[in-house]
């Protein structure tokens, strides 16, 4: 895990549209805080390249041609150590894109996104954070396999601190961020996290962001 300092974070591009990959460039690339070290068009060009450079952090589109975003998750997400991952996709995307909720994307972020919010995403995924376009979370991820908007009382588990932890990591804040807010130790919030995941019964930290949100989609 890197953290964005004066060296860019390596990020890998994979989207079919070579125009729309380009000018993600330039706009991630703008303030050199990111550098592009790679594209690829489909996704056996997204596993080649992320296995060949080894970047931080990889934005994958869900409909390419070929061997499509959510096999090539799978593919890295089985790797011992994979970059972090996360979804760039539009509004109309299809049911599946839960799949990739569920093999463990680290984000959701939607090609519109204005040009800072998309460095800042990348930045904190960089840092280990979860990162969910309001917009997604609002009004797609609530629709998704039929999810619907509910308490969960596996909240009420979890202690004081324990949920300050998780609505932080819920606002997308990688673990240098909760450190800072709460005057604790990285090594101490990342005790919590793994705890908070236990009691929840999630896997990774977006499906632990949806459960903060209180959208039950399992």
């Amino acid at each position: 895990m890197r953290l964005p300092g004066d060296v860019p974070v390596r990020l890998v591009l994979a989207d079919d549209e070579a125009l729309l990959r380009r000018g993600l460039k330039v706009l991630l690339e703008a303030d050199g805080r990111v550098e592009v070290v790679a594209e690829a068009a489909d996704g056996a060009g997204l596993v080649d390249v992320v296995r060949r450079f080894r970047p931080d952090v990889a934005l994958v589109d869900v409909q390419m041609p070929g061997m499509d975003g959510l096999s090539a998750l799978r593919t890295m997400l089985a790797w011992p150590d994979p970059p972090a991952l996360a979804v760039l996709t539009t509004f109309d995307l299809d049911d599946y894109v839960a799949t990739a909720l569920e093999l463990g994307a680290q984000g959701f972020l939607l090609k519109d996104a204005e040009p800072e919010a998309l460095v800042r995403a990348v930045l904190d995924l960089a840092a280990g954070g979860a990162v969910l376009d309001p917009r997604i979370t609002a009004r797609l991820l609530p629709k998704m396999r039929g999810a619907r908007l509910r308490p969960n009382p596996q909240l009420d588990g979890l202690s004081a601190r324990e949920r300050q932890v998780l609505d932080l990591l819920a606002s997308g804040q990688p673990n240098s961020a909760i450190a800072a807010s709460l005057g604790l130790s990285e090594a101490t919030v990342k005790s919590y996290v793994s705890t908070v995941l236990t009691k929840l019964g999630v896997e990774n930290r977006v499906q632990a962001a949806l459960v903060a949100h209180q959208v039950d989609t399992w």
